[in-house]
Parts: C-alpha cells; structure tokens; sequence
C-alpha cells in the first residue's frame, strides 16, 4: 500500500487520532504502524520514519519516490489534495474557511486543556476534571470549544460541525474523548454532537483498540 501512517499509542496520542480518523472517515487506505510511546525504542523507533522524532508521521511511497508528510493538519492536507478529492474540507467556500478557522485553533491554541486534560480514552476522572475546571484558564477552553461547536452546529444545522465530516470534526474528536474522560458537562446539543462522534464506525475501532492497549504511562 502506498501510505503509510506512523501513530503512537491510541490511548494517549491526541494528534495520531486526528490524521488517522480523517483518513478512515474519506475511505483513503493506509497502513499504520503503532510505536507505543515512553518506551526505551520509542524514539529510536520514531526518528527511522519521521525527521521531528514525534507522531504522527505519513509515509506516501507512490509518490513520485518516498515523500514523508509530518505534523497532523499537514498530514490532513496532504491526503486531501492527493487522494481524497478535497472532500475533507465543506464544498462551499464560506463554510470551508471556518472550519480551516476552528482547526487552526485547534492546533495552536487550548494549551491549559492540554495539560490538564490530558488524552486518556480508558481512564474516567471526573474529580480530576472538575479541578481543572476550577482553574481560569481550563475553564475558558473549555468554553471556548463549547461556543465554537455551538456556533458552528448553529449555522450548518449539522450532523456534524460543518454538515458532513470534515477534518474539523477529526481535530476536535480527542476533546470529545476528553470531555467524556473528564466528566465535561455539555447542553443538550454538544452532547448530542459528543455522541455522533464517538458512534462513528472508525472512531469505534480506534476506541476499541485503545481499550486493549497494554501500555499504561500514568500521568503523561
């Protein structure tokens, strides 16, 4: 197969899911190699596939030679351009440079959520979460993403945050699982959106495999 896409822990690996998920979601075929994370091959591992020693990483061997793509909205792109028709961004212009907004967001930004909320698809930690929640900074991502996914559901009237799958529902899909780890509450429609994500067949597989993972890295 021509691509291949390097993942760490699915468990853990926030941005491995992103990539993995848009992928799955646009019917692109790929091969994936797991390297779990923490371990002593771990970079050793990692530094053979991807120049930054981090994942994800997509290896595409068609392409005119070997071309590695790093980073995960780069990841995304890529694959949209070459092998999905850009049918991973909303057709209609307006809609499409929101969704580019929100995942650029995504992407740079909600730090605090970040370290307090870490990924951890096995594990529940409402108390956890509600001390985060007391801090000022978790408290305002979490806001943020719940206008932003409000807004957004608003004006496409859904299913999803731009009507159809796009890569900004594959960017936002390790919150849902955070949120569901955490104990986030949500208004009736974030949740309802919460609960169409996870009950997406690919996002099922991944949370499947997580759940058998055998590594454990505590509080990574």
């Amino acid at each position: 197969m021509a691509l291949t896409l390097v993942i760490g822990n699915k468990n853990y690996s926030s941005w491995s899911l992103r990539p993995w998920l848009a992928m799955k979601m646009a019917g692109v075929d790929f091969d994936e190699i797991r390297i779990p994370l923490d371990q002593p091959d771990t970079k050793a591992g990692i530094r053979r596939r991807s120049p930054t020693g981090k994942v994800p990483c997509l290896i595409d061997a068609g392409a005119g030679g070997r071309l590695t793509v790093w980073d995960s909205l780069a990841i995304c792109e890529y694959v949209n351009e070459a092998y999905a028709g850009g049918r991973m961004w909303p057709a209609e212009r307006t809609a499409r440079a929101r969704a580019r907004s929100v995942v650029a967001e995504m992407h740079s930004g909600f730090a605090p959520l970040r370290q307090h909320m870490s990924m951890d698809i096995r594990a529940r930690k409402a108390e956890r979460g509600a001390a985060a929640l007391a801090r000022e900074d978790v408290a305002a991502d979490v806001a943020r993403i719940r206008a932003l996914w409000f807004d957004a559901l608003m004006q496409s009237s859904g299913p999803l945050l731009f009507g159809e799958f796009s890569i900004a529902d594959a960017f936002y899909a390790p919150v849902v699982m955070r949120f569901i780890t955490y104990g986030v509450e949500l208004a009736p429609a974030l949740a309802a959106y919460r609960d169409r994500i996870v009950a997406l067949p690919p996002m099922q597989q991944w949370i499947a495999e997580a759940t058998a993972e055998v590594e454990d890295l505590g509080d990574h």
